[in-house]
């Protein structure tokens, strides 16, 4: 048999590698985004419940109405905004497949989708599988601030898309009240689309706000807003999620979801529905994180590492300059094999494999595990 492969130059993801090189090693695995703590028993409880209630059939495609109505619920509280729950929400399996379908559902051959490097890396392939061009635009270590009039320079006749992620997952910096405007502006009386990839808004830090789009009116009516709750309640196995859009755009998007998914978990939607009732639950995630985040970035002061703190999603970059020249998936690796910790090499998400030498910490861990990696971290 012969084929032509859509995607010839994808291979094995660093988070699949530097997992399994922890695993052979015996190493504390802070590469992968994944707490080593339980969810809340009580939104297990809650789902049990819905098993055993006989929420085992399909949902509703778009998902269980009332688990809609508790995030618009949410959007309201937050943000001050309305989404229609009946034709403005759509429950996903997981943040991921949303993203693959947003972008399935707009991008035809050759249309063009900005993003910015450090990416995630599913964003890409994405693109590309559906006949798109992924233009990429380089942000700087160590702030990884955008610049504006490099975004400019990139739009064209065929800017189909442009992806944002803020909090920034590798990089844990956030974007401003004045992105946000730029990105407005920009964008304003064209055709493109801003997808925004916000799983990380309940963890921001120092007092600082998340800027979601949907705080800007004439963004919030070209975006779509993808969420978490796999990452919001500890829970990333579920593969939960949803995404937000004006009624014009989710209907599109539904379009190629009823053929991809469907639906998704009937019992965990129902379970949702009911633990969203209660706003602390993601309402005090932010001091939860920041205390881990507090408490990492404490262990390691008198390291040989640098760094700036954080300002979201609970990943912290540290720089190893002081250390080794050494590329840094090479690092990675040899930390993994020699001393037992695994991480994330930021290399791999940047354009040209552009080295830093920094590394991505997952601080989503117990205090125990946290203080075995500073450990290691301190005698090198």
């Amino acid at each position: 048999m012969k084929h032509i492969s859509k995607l010839p130059q994808v291979e094995t993801s660093i988070f699949s590698v530097m997992s399994a090189l922890a695993k052979q090693h015996d190493a504390i695995n802070l590469s992968q985004g994944f707490p080593n703590f339980k969810s809340d028993q009580k939104l297990i409880d809650l789902v049990s419940k819905a098993m055993n209630s006989g929420y085992n059939q399909y949902a509703p495609m778009a998902g269980l109405l009332e688990l809609r109505e508790a995030i618009s619920k949410k959007f309201e509280l937050l943000y001050n905004t309305n989404y229609n729950p009946e034709t403005d929400i759509t429950v996903t399996a997981g943040a991921t497949q949303a993203i693959y379908t947003i972008i399935s559902a707009f991008i035809h051959a050759d249309d063009e989708v900005l993003i910015f490097k450090p990416a995630y890396d599913c964003y890409e392939p994405a693109i590309k599988i559906n006949g798109g061009k992924p233009i990429a635009i380089q942000l700087e270590a160590p702030d990884y601030s955008v610049n504006w009039d490099a975004v400019k320079q990139q739009i064209s006749h065929k800017t189909k898309m442009i992806i944002i992620n803020t909090p920034h997952n590798p990089s844990g910096t956030i974007l401003t009240h004045n992105d946000l405007l730029k990105l407005q502006e920009i964008t304003a009386e064209t055709d493109i689309i801003v997808l925004s990839d916000e799983v990380y808004e309940h963890m921001i830090f120092d007092g600082l706000k998340h800027q979601s789009v949907c705080l800007f009116p004439d963004l919030k009516q070209r975006s779509f807003i993808v969420a978490s709750f796999g990452k919001t309640f500890h829970n990333t196995g579920w593969k939960m999620g949803y995404c937000c859009a004006p009624k014009a755009l989710m209907m599109e998007f539904q379009k190629v979801h009823q053929f991809n998914v469907f639906s998704v978990n009937s019992a965990m939607q129902k379970g949702l529905a009911e633990y969203l009732e209660s706003p602390e639950h993601y309402l005090q995630l932010t001091g939860f994180y920041q205390e881990k985040r507090d408490y990492f970035l404490s262990l390691i002061k008198d390291s040989k590492f640098t760094f700036q703190p954080a300002q979201g999603t609970y990943f912290q970059v540290l720089n190893y300059s002081e250390i080794t020249d050494d590329y840094d998936v090479d690092f990675a690796k040899q930390l993994t094999i020699k001393q037992g910790l695994a991480s994330i090499p930021l290399s791999v998400f940047n354009l040209g494999n552009k080295d830093d030498k920094v590394l991505r910490f997952c601080f989503a861990k117990t205090n125990e595990t946290l203080e075995k990696a500073a450990h290691i971290l301190n005698r090198l």
